[in-house]
């Protein structure tokens, strides 16, 4: 059996995929995660729910949403998003039913320990692009700056992807403005979204279900209604690093935590838990414009300069995960590395977190 992680935030049993609902509330770092805990294997979805004070060490509560509803019956309860309001945090969160139709739907808790399912949900109970709402999902709500919210999920149809953009006064009711991003070159559907300002730029982000699975950057404007692009950047490299979701935290820090996805790593035989979310990470822009993640202050002092996994040659630079070449570029590119090693997963971020490598390793 894998020893468990020190540094990294995974269940006592079961199975983790997407972050959901990260914040900071009522003192204490939250994240909610899909969950399965019955068994380290996807099956239907559950939000578990961990807190820290420091981004690093977690402790795991109760699960926080049970697929116990009709809307939620198929496939549970998908990923989603948490925004407080009044001293009260709501979650957002994709439910799938028996037929599989996804819908967007709301809960709440006051004291971060209980919670309550909204009698009206669904809030958005159909696709705008599909009658039978199959890949609709992961709202990610966020507030605007003249009181009302915004929120963006992902939508896919017959190669047909987009993220889509819905308005709320109250966080109850919604309104469709229409598609921020569209296209039919990545994936069937545009996973996990995220928009957020940084610096003087808006960034949207969503993964991407082509091969390989990747995460994808887009920079650009935003005025509250339009997402115009200018530019495609991809600083996480991967293989392992999928959904990633973004929060504010009391500091005022843009944080992101991301899924290091376990597509091809091996189960154990007696194996009780899989995956887990990266290192806290934030994102800036070098002085080119380059968008950078790298881990937050709480997490540098784990930050090393050599590991086993890392090899310097005098023309190249590689990553590796042990058996294979993960990443490599010319030794002169490389101007800084810090990695940050955990008992079995392993994160390599080079010349100042232009580009990241996250993977599992066998220790």
């Amino acid at each position: 059996m894998l020893p468990k992680l020190a540094l990294h935030l995974q269940p006592e049993r079961g199975w983790i995929n997407d972050p959901n609902g990260l914040c900071y509330f009522q003192g204490k770092y939250h994240a909610f995660f899909q969950h399965n805990p019955k068994a380290p294997v996807w099956d239907t979805m559950h939000w578990g729910h961990a807190v820290s004070e420091d981004l690093l060490h977690w402790e795991e509560l109760p699960i926080a949403l049970y697929p116990d509803q009709p809307y939620e019956s198929g496939q549970g309860c998908f990923s989603g998003s948490a925004v407080e309001k009044d001293g009260r945090l709501y979650l957002f969160y994709t439910a799938v039913d028996s037929s599989l139709a996804q819908t967007q739907c709301l809960a709440w808790t006051d004291d971060g320990q209980h919670f309550t399912k909204y009698p009206g949900n669904p809030i958005l109970p159909q696709s705008p692009i599909d009658p039978a709402s199959k890949d609709f999902r992961d709202p990610k709500v966020f507030p605007w700056k003249d009181g009302s919210y915004r929120m963006v999920c992902g939508v896919g149809k017959e190669g047909y992807a987009a993220v889509v953009l819905y308005r709320s006064q109250d966080l109850l009711h919604w309104d469709y403005v229409g598609p921020l991003f569209e296209t039919r070159e990545m994936g069937p559907v545009l996973e996990c979204p995220d928009l957020f300002p940084l610096e003087d730029k808006w960034v949207l982000c969503f993964s991407r279900m082509d091969e390989p699975r990747c995460v994808q950057f887009v920079l650009g404007g935003f005025d509250g209604e339009r997402f115009v692009p200018e530019n495609l950047q991809r600083p996480a490299l991967g293989p392992n690093f999928y959904a990633p979701q973004s929060f504010v935290d009391h500091q005022g820090r843009r944080i992101l935590l991301g899924w290091m996805a376990p597509w091809e790593r091996p189960m154990d035989q007696d194996e009780v838990r899989r995956g887990c979310l990266t290192v806290p990470l934030e994102p800036f822009f070098d002085d080119a414009g380059q968008l950078c993640l790298f881990p937050v202050e709480e997490a540098q002092p784990y930050l090393t300069q050599e590991d086993a996994h890392i090899r310097r040659g005098a023309w190249l630079f590689q990553v590796t995960d042990g058996e294979k070449i993960l990443l490599e570029r010319p030794a002169s590119a490389i101007w800084d590395v810090r990695v940050l090693s955990d008992t079995h997963t392993c994160e390599v971020f080079l010349n100042g977190g232009e580009q990241v490598c996250s993977f599992y390793f066998q220790p």
